[in-house]
C-alpha cells in the first residue's frame, strides 16, 4: 500500500512514518511539499503520489495561539482538514484524520465514549471539532481518531518539558486538577496501522489505557528516570492561560474495543518503554 503522510515532520507524523516504513511505501510530506490550507496544493500533491491512503497529522496544536488567532486555527484544523479530505476522495484513498480530546469540556465524571456530545471550551477544540465534520462530509473513507496527552522522543511534549526542567529547577509546580490520558505517539502509529488493514471506517478514540492527572504523570516521569525532585501539586488557576482546559479530558476506546481492534497498551506500560530513549534525545537537545 503506498501511503501518503501530511504533516511527517511533526510529533506524530515521524512516529506514523518511522512505523509504516518496514510495511507500506511511506511518501512524507512536509508544508513544503504542500499547505494543507491551499485546496489546489494539496489536489496537485495527491494527484502526484497517487496514494492509495493519506494520513494527516498536520494541524495547528498550539492551543493559546488558536485563541489569539482564530482565522489561522479555522484555516488550518478545519478548511485545512476539509481539502485533504477532498484530494483523498478525488483518488479514492482511504484518509485517516487526527482529532483531539479536547473538543470536549471535561465536565463528565468518567471517560468520554464517541457517542458523547463534543462541547469544546476553546478555539483549538471548536476548529478540530470543525475538522472532524468537513472530513465525514467529503470522505466516507474515513478513519477520525481523537487522541491526547501525545509525548515522543520528538518535538516539545509534556514529557520532555518535565525533563528538562529538572535540569534547572529542584522544585516543580504542577497542576492536579486536569486529568487526562498520557499517549506515546508511536503506540498511535501502530493503531492506525491496525485500522489501515480494514474497513472499518469511523470515528474513534485513539489514547493510552488508563487514566491520571498532570501531577501523577510528572510524577511517574521523574520517578522512572531516577530523578530527585519535589513536586507541588497546584491548581489550574495558579496558571492562568489564553484558552481554557478540560479538566477531565478522559476518553475511552469504547469503538476500538468492541471490533476488537483496540492494541493500545497501558500509559504507565508506555512511559516505562520510552522514557530511556525520550531522555536521550533530551540530553542531545
Amino acid at each position: 500500500m503506498r501511503v501518503l503522510v501530511i504533516g511527517a515532520n511533526g510529533q506524530l507524523g515521524l512516529e506514523v512514518c518511522n512505523v509504516l516504513e518496514g510495511e507500506y511505501e511511506v511518501i512524507p510530506a512536509t508544508r513544503e511539499d504542500a499547505d494543507i490550507t491551499n485546496l489546489d496544493q494539496v489536489l496537485s500533491l495527491v494527484d502526484k503520489t497517487s496514494p492509495e491512503a493519506i494520513i494527516n497529522t498536520a494541524a495547528y496544536t498550539d492551543v493559546d495561539g488558536c485563541e489569539k488567532d482564530k482565522e489561522k486555527a479555522f484555516l488550518i484544523n478545519a478548511l485545512g482538514a476539509r481539502n485533504v479530505a477532498i484530494a483523498a476522495r478525488e483518488v479514492d484513498a482511504k484518509l485517516v484524520h487526527i482529532s483531539t480530546d479536547y473538543v470536549f469540556d471535561g465536565t463528565k465524571e468518567g471517560p468520554y465514549r464517541e457517542y458523547d456530545p463534543p462541547s469544546p471550551l476553546n478555539t483549538y477544540g471548536w476548529s478540530k471539532f470543525l475538522g472532524e465534520q468537513l472530513v465525514k462530509e467529503q470522505n466516507p473513507r474515513s478513519f477520525i481518531l481523537r487522541v491526547a496527552w501525545l509525548y515522543s522522543a520528538h518535538r516539545k511534549n509534556f514529557v520532555k518539558t518535565m525533563l528538562k526542567l529538572a535540569r534547572e529547577r529542584q522544585e516543580i509546580r504542577v497542576v492536579s486538577d486536569q486529568r487526562g490520558n498520557p499517549t506515546f505517539a508511536g503506540d498511535v502509529a501502530r493503531q492506525i496501522q491496525v485500522l489501515l488493514d480494514t474497513h472499518s471506517y469511523g470515528l474513534y478514540h485513539c489514547v493510552s489505557q488508563g487514566s491520571c492527572s498532570r501531577f501523577e504523570f510528572a510524577k511517574e516521569i521523574f520517578r522512572i528516570a531516577g530523578l530527585n525532585v519535589k513536586l507541588i501539586p497546584v491548581k489550574s488557576s495558579e496558571f492562568p492561560t489564553v484558552a481554557r482546559r478540560p479538566p477531565h479530558s478522559v476518553l475511552e476506546n469504547f469503538m476500538l474495543k468492541i471490533q476488537d481492534l483496540d492494541i493500545m497498551p497501558h500509559w504507565l506500560e508506555s512511559l516505562e518503554r520510552e522514557l530511556p530513549k525520550i531522555m536521550e534525545e533530551v540530553e542531545k537537545e
